[in-house]
């Protein structure tokens, strides 16, 4: 019969399914028990997350390699790992494969643009500022990294698809800036159902297979909130600047103090706070402040941070010869908003 070392030998070679590291490294096997009269095995098991499809795999193969081995029957209780160890084991495989991945972007700026909740405008805040960088003479690309929400093909008006030409993929170029989304990949605006590893998956496409060719500013849309893929963006890019997007009304500023939180644990310099939707101007001139008052300078304060700029609700004007729903004309006073902050975030990063 099988004893506790040999339990713990054996279950120490197989993987986290979501670490990719081995039960031995993660020290995932957390409790052995055994009863030789019954020749029963009960184990608690770690790992990243649990009551997942992935987990019912790993119970799989568990119980296979125990029996293989002498067991009659296999207890298995499983808990996540803690959020120390959890982050500590992200942190060393991105940082590893980060450097592989991100090195023919090695000269480009990275910014990226989080908010903590959604609705609040993020992503319409993504591509004005890419097309505002664009309109300033800089050489800018745009990945929707928001995978499960992906709209930035839709805001800009791209109607073509990227080109896929020995096995790199060529992103489209619309308004002066080169896109990329899962947008792309999605037939008739599938939801995506994927788990963690497999978006993992795609946002390494975007940035290793990517013919990006020359530019001086990659701007990442993220998924609002700090989730795993959020996550996992922030670890994979060491030295990305961020912007966080917030409406004025102080519950939303609340929420996105936590997406400017994780920029800081994980060592990003936030450049500012946009305040979106700050005011609604009527056709007197009058301001009506719909969304209340104060919740971008609040973060930004919090933050230790500068507002960069507060963004009036509206629409943008619509041409039927070059339609992009949710970007401002240069000319526009909302697309001249735009302009100023993407002066100021030009000096800022020539510092």
């Amino acid at each position: 019969m099988l004893n506790e070392e040999q339990v713990r030998e054996l279950l120490g070679e197989l993987q986290d399914p979501f670490l990719h590291k081995s039960l031995a490294e993660t020290k995932g096997v957390t409790n052995v028990s055994i009863k030789a009269e019954k020749a029963h095995v009960s184990v608690r098991i770690a790992i990243a997350k649990t009551n997942t499809p992935e987990q019912m795999t790993l119970q799989m193969k568990i119980v296979e390699v125990l029996k293989e081995n002498g067991a009659a029957s296999v207890g298995i209780r499983f808990e996540e790992l803690p959020a120390e160890v959890l982050q500590s084991f992200r942190g060393q495989a991105t940082e590893a494969e980060a450097q592989d991945i991100l090195s023919p972007l090695s000269s480009v700026q990275f910014i990226s643009i989080a908010s903590g909740k959604g609705g609040v405008g993020k992503s319409t805040v993504s591509v004005n500022m890419a097309v505002a960088l664009a309109r300033l003479g800089k050489k800018v690309g745009l990945i929707d990294a928001d995978i499960y929400g992906f709209s930035v093909p839709d805001m800009m008006g791209v109607t073509e698809m990227p080109v896929v030409k020995d096995d790199r993929i060529y992103p489209v170029e619309r308004l002066g800036v080169k896109v990329i989304s899962m947008g792309f990949f999605v037939e008739n605006n599938a939801p995506i159902v994927w788990r963690g590893p497999m978006l993992g998956k795609v946002l390494d496409q975007f940035f290793r297979d990517v013919e990006w060719g020359d530019l001086d500013y990659l701007l990442l849309d993220l998924p609002p909130g700090t989730g795993d893929v959020a996550l996992d963006i922030h670890q994979m890019l060491p030295s990305s600047k961020e912007i966080v997007v917030t409406t004025p009304h102080p519950t939303a500023a609340f929420v996105a103090a936590r997406a400017g939180a994780m920029a800081l644990q994980t060592n990003h310099e936030i450049l500012g706070v946009i305040e979106n939707m700050a005011w609604y101007e009527s056709k007197s001139g009058e301001k009506e402040f719909v969304f209340g008052q104060g919740g971008g300078p609040k973060l930004a304060d919090e933050l230790r941070t500068k507002l960069l700029g507060q963004i009036p609700l509206g629409q943008p004007d619509w041409t039927e010869e070059d339609f992009a729903p949710s970007v401002y004309a240069e000319s526009h006073p909302t697309g001249k908003i735009y302009l100023q902050i993407a002066e100021e975030i030009i000096s800022e990063l020539n510092k």
